[in-house]
């Protein structure tokens, strides 16, 4: 991996951290409750459709770019209403 790889990872790593934080921060007297399942889920959809988008719908390179295989892209495409 090259620094600019390592950087662009860093990056979101450092968004991620700081956006649960503040969430974290904002839920007051609320309980955090299925952290992991809302993290995923509202990482999943907007990556999907990014992916989607970049690869003109084409669901074998949008698979390869996520690493990935077709079948979990379309079930996963399917959870998320966006077949």
């Amino acid at each position: 991996m090259n620094t600019s790889s390592r950087t662009l990872d860093a990056s979101l790593s450092e968004k991620v951290r700081v956006t649960l934080q503040e969430y974290l921060d904002n839920l007051g007297d609320q309980e955090a409750v299925n952290i992991y399942r809302l993290v995923l889920d509202e990482v999943e959809r907007p990556m999907m459709e990014v992916m989607m988008r970049y690869t003109h719908g084409n669901q074998s390179k949008a698979a390869q770019y996520m690493g990935i295989n077709r079948a979990t892209l379309r079930t996963k495409l399917k959870r998320h209403n966006l077949l």
